[in-house]
């Protein structure tokens, strides 16, 4: 599936994320964030991926991880949550082609797995399944739930669009890291408390969008590292 990432893309996600982030996440009070499901070692179940290793049923793989965090500060108004894989080749024609072998020197870039906002201030746990409970070729709607508001995530970007699967992908899409990759991937989970009640981000956007919208807002964050390989 992620070869066809290469030329769809429309944006540059690397350069919007990284100074975003940074800006983001200046707080001087942390939340512990924790992800629920993971090995001993860190990884991700085949459950949570987008590309199982694996054939599955599809309504067994791509369920999203529960996601638990501790409380922000008295002013907390609404939270924020996203998931990066922080590990993509930057070269997308790279991904799954043969002969090639992608190496720990190989430029990467950040992709944005899951966008949530606008999380009511009394949720500080989201259960296993709630953002994604299996695979569906178009992807889930945007918009509106009862625990927030979701945003695009990159696999919105992934198929040309006479594609069947393409389309806007909302709520959780998990891992699909290339096979030929000799990388572990490591996704991180960021949990932002802020101190609005809605960032006033409507129609579609993005994991990029969300970030620029919440500067100045941020009261605290935290964040929980796992990781995925897409190498047996």
């Amino acid at each position: 599936m992620v070869a066809a990432v290469a030329g769809v893309l429309g944006f540059a996600v690397a350069g919007a994320l990284g100074a975003d982030a940074a800006s983001a996440t200046v707080a001087p009070v942390s939340l512990r964030v924790k992800v629920g499901g993971l090995s001993a070692d860190g990884h991700l179940p085949p459950s949570a991926a987008y590309c199982p290793p694996t054939p599955m049923d599809p309504a067994k793989y791509n369920i999203s991880p529960s996601v638990s965090w501790t409380r922000g500060p008295p002013a907390t108004r609404s939270y924020a949550l996203l998931m990066t894989d922080l590990d993509v080749p930057k070269d997308l024609s790279s991904i799954n082609k043969p002969g090639v072998v992608l190496t720990a020197e190989t430029p990467r870039i950040p992709f944005i797995h899951w966008v949530l906002i606008d999380i009511p201030a009394t949720i500080t746990h989201l259960r296993r399944g709630e953002e994604g409970s299996g695979f569906v070729p178009k992807g889930k709607p945007l918009g509106p739930t009862d625990h927030g508001l979701r945003g695009a995530n990159v696999y919105s970007h992934f198929y040309p669009a006479d594609s069947p699967l393409a389309g806007l992908r909302g709520g959780y899409d998990g891992p699909c890291p290339p096979r030929n990759d000799e990388v572990v991937h490591r996704y991180v989970t960021q949990v932002y408390a802020l101190d609005v009640p809605s960032l006033q981000l409507q129609g579609v956007f993005f994991g990029e969008d969300a970030l620029r919208a919440m500067q100045g807002h941020v009261l605290a964050s935290g964040e929980a590292d796992a990781v995925y390989s897409g190498t047996p």
